[in-house]
């Protein structure tokens, strides 16, 4: 790695072990004696079991076990998985159904798993899962999002989860009934499935009865505490690692059940046992993500300008509440509820639903990217029933730069921004002035084109501490220990960029040590954005500390007062001293005078506040009215990050969050048929977002440093993917809408759009 200063794009030092298959992976490193295994999963959505047989594939060649969830009761394991809960609006708590970790008594989605089956190997695991006698009595599935149907759970009447309200319902109708304008519009946010590239995983072993599970998670820290609850143990007697990770977006930040089992069964058998899942049974069993629609209202007074916002939106839990399933909708949703605008009267009321499908939990942005699909939705429609320009009605309605810090309705602060600049440095960066003549050219070439404008705003969120630990090695390398876990965003490039610029110890040097429970005691893990923010604000605390332990050992070996020495240019200096030592050289001198304490150096940190990474988004999509096809033929994003660590890396990150947040909008959609069978579980027939599928992004910041951490920085990891849903749907109803078209919902595939134009055609006849 070349030498650097502040804010530069150095090159991932990670990928070059990635490009040449070097990486380490879950299914990398298990124990070459690990035995195999395989889950029985239920082929129902909704079924009560009238038998389940094991005996056969117990005896089958090189099977070590079969566990159900008798066999984890009786081993006396705690078989219910946990998961987070509300306060409903009328002051009573959500609820949270039994969930085990193998199916018992029923089953509540096809991929729920019901056995889990051990063998020498993976082909004989998986012959003796189909030996298993599977009997059960089907029941209706309940798919809508709606309040009845059939009862998936004895304890939850009419299948509602939760009904959570927050802000001001009665103030709110006053407002409404008093506008001059009000602006409805019902929007769907469509299912999707994560779709990591490497699929959930893990392996187990046990020594001296303490437990290790290596998994492929976003930080090692809740595994270990609900596998020490799961099996009763004291936390110390587990440890959880995290090899290297390909890709979580929120999935992997969860518990889930299959490592209890897997554990379990490596208990039982005394040996490791390994588990990686498939890709059809990950489309089959992982959480779901999104699923919600939503009734958006905005009442604006005759100058346009809002006064009022109310939200009612039904989503699905899926059959189960998974961990922070009952959060995305509500709380997280709730964080940037009103957006970028200076309106305080808002109500949200979510209800949450059970249906016969797979849980639904965090995915890249959980909540914001569905609050700001729903707000940025309905600000085009305003616009377009108001008889004004989209983007001069944003700018009406910003929240004033001078107005920070601004208390949101919501109880958020934010805490600075300068929306309208931002604004206007996408218009001029996407050439919002050529518009018109290229949906002129479109238009000469046969094709319709529309213009797609959103402005996001997302809240960090997840651990606000952290700690770092910098240990000085006898073969003069460097570890930083850290609290949170790449998933590919480049970590160990960042991490050690930043280390080598406050220190000068040379990039190279340094080794980032993360993902281990025994290693590094706490940790916020990776998730909402948090990770770069919190942990080289860890980071810069702990070079204090190393800083200020190192200026007396240095004052009677330089032969200076401690006040006289002074840290630039990578080394230590003082007038009247002819030493330069630098940070190297003092670890080498504190080893020679057997001066260990000044070789390990820690600190920890708390954010005071949250930071409230924003930007804008213009898509422009060209479609083909004869087959429906849309391409997006532009896209260009202005984000206001604050300070850059690596600026490289962040334009990565909005990179990844775009296609994602695009693919979502044109071609990702879950499908279940009225029995709970999903029709989407192969590649087949869920489609996945491809560079062909997305032009050269055009990107650049607009940045006020955030005074919420002593960086001036805002996160990016989930930035893109907040915007882009918008904005992609934006275009395409702008697109639609002068031949008729006023409902446009994701996903834009090619017969919905053809389907849509067929439909307004027809009408118009």
């Amino acid at each position: 790695m070349d030498k650097f200063g502040k804010s530069q794009s150095v090159r991932r030092v990670e990928d070059l072990r990635f490009l040449r298959g070097e990486g380490k992976y879950v299914d990398d490193i298990t124990p070459e004696n690990a035995l195999f295994g395989v889950f029985l999963r239920s082929p129902v959505a909704h079924a009560t079991i009238t038998e389940l047989d094991v005996s056969d594939a117990k005896e089958a060649d090189g099977v070590h076990s079969v566990l159900t969830v008798e066999d984890l009761k009786r081993a006396g394991m705690q078989v219910a998985m946990q998961a987070m809960t509300l306060d409903n609006r009328d002051g009573s708590t959500s609820v949270n159904p039994y969930r085990p970790m193998l199916a018992d008594g029923k089953v509540r989605f096809v991929g729920e798993p019901v056995a889990l089956v051990v063998a020498e190997s993976l082909d004989q695991a998986r012959d003796a899962v189909e030996m298993i006698l599977f009997d059960y009595e089907e029941l209706p599935a309940h798919m809508l999002r709606e309040r009845g149907g059939e009862p998936l759970h004895d304890n939850v009447p009419d299948n509602l989860g939760f009904d959570w309200g927050m802000g001001d319902e009665a103030a709110v109708a006053t407002l409404f009934e008093s506008a001059a304008h009000v602006v409805s519009l019902e929007i769907d946010d469509n299912r999707v499935i994560v779709n990591p590239l490497e699929p959930r995983g893990c392996f187990a072993e046990w020594e001296d009865g303490r437990l290790h599970v290596s998994v492929n998670a976003q930080g090692v820290w809740v595994p270990r505490d609900h596998l020490a609850a799961g099996f009763d143990l004291p936390k110390e007697q587990v440890r959880v690692t995290n090899p290297d990770v390909g890709g979580g977006f929120g999935l992997k930040g969860m518990v889930h059940p299959e490592m209890f089992s897997v554990a379990q069964a490596a208990r039982l058998l005394d040996k490791p046992v390994r588990w990686m899942s498939e890709r059809t049974e990950a489309m089959l069993g992982d959480n779901g993500a999104r699923d919600l629609i939503s009734t958006a209202e905005m009442a604006f007074d005759e100058n346009n300008k809002a006064v009022a916002y109310r939200v009612i939106s039904r989503c699905n839990l899926g059959a189960y509440s998974s961990q922070f399933g009952q959060l995305i909708q509500t709380r997280l949703f709730s964080r940037v509820l009103m957006g970028v605008y200076d309106v305080q009267a808002t109500w949200l009321n979510a209800e949450g639903i059970y249906t016969n499908t797979s849980p639904v939990d965090a995915y890249r942005g959980a909540g914001r990217p569905e609050a700001i699909y729903v707000l940025e939705r309905l600000m085009d429609r305003a616009a377009r029933e108001l008889g004004v320009d989209p983007w001069e009605l944003r700018r009406k309605n910003f929240i004033a730069p001078d107005a920070f810090p601004y208390a949101a309705s919501t109880g958020e602060t934010y805490d600075v921004g300068d929306f309208p600049k931002v604004l206007s440095r996408v218009a001029e960066f996407a050439d919002v002035a050529g518009y018109e003549a290229r949906k002129a050219a479109s238009a000469a070439n046969g094709k319709l084109r529309g213009q797609g404008l959103c402005y996001y705003i997302e809240s960090i969120l997840g651990d606000p501490s952290e700690g770092a630990k910098v240990e000085f090695r006898e073969d003069g390398t460097v570890a930083i220990y850290v609290g949170t876990q790449s998933n590919g965003q480049g970590h160990e490039t960042v991490y050690a960029q930043f280390l080598s610029d406050q220190t000068g110890i040379p990039a190279e040097l340094i080794e980032v040590v993360q993902g281990d429970s025994d290693r590094i005691a706490r940790g916020g893990g990776t998730g909402g954005s948090r990770s770069v923010t919190v942990q080289t604000s860890a980071t810069l605390a702990t070079v204090d500390v190393m800083m200020a332990a190192f200026l007396p050992f240095l004052s009677e070996k330089m032969g200076v007062d401690e006040s006289d020495i002074r840290f630039d240019d990578e080394r230590f200096r003082a007038d009247g001293s002819n030493l330069t030592p630098t940070v190297l050289d003092v670890a080498d001198m504190a080893r020679e005078d057997g001066r260990t304490d000044l070789l390990t150096h820690e600190a920890r940190m708390t954010l005071p506040a949250r930071s409230f990474p924003n930007g804008a988004h213009v898509c422009e999509v060209e479609i083909d009215p004869e087959t429906g096809q849309t391409v997006v033929d532009r896209y260009t994003v202005v984000d206001d990050f604050g300070n850059l660590i690596n600026p490289m890396l962040a334009e990565g990150q909005v990179h990844g969050g775009v296609a994602q947040g695009v693919g979502q909008a044109l071609m990702e959609h879950v499908g279940y048929d009225e029995d709970g069978q999903l029709l989407t579980a192969t590649f087949m027939d869920y489609a996945m977002p491809r560079a062909n599928d997305l032009p050269m992004y055009m990107f650049d910041t607009e940045p006020v440093p955030s005074t919420a951490n002593i960086m001036g920085m805002k996160g990016c990891g989930e930035a893109g993917t907040v915007g882009a849903m918008a904005a992609t749907a934006n275009a395409v109803q702008d697109a639609l809408w002068d031949l008729g078209v006023r409902q446009a919902d994701m996903p834009f595939t090619p017969v919905k759009v053809w389907e849509l134009l067929k439909d307004v055609s027809h009408t118009a006849r």
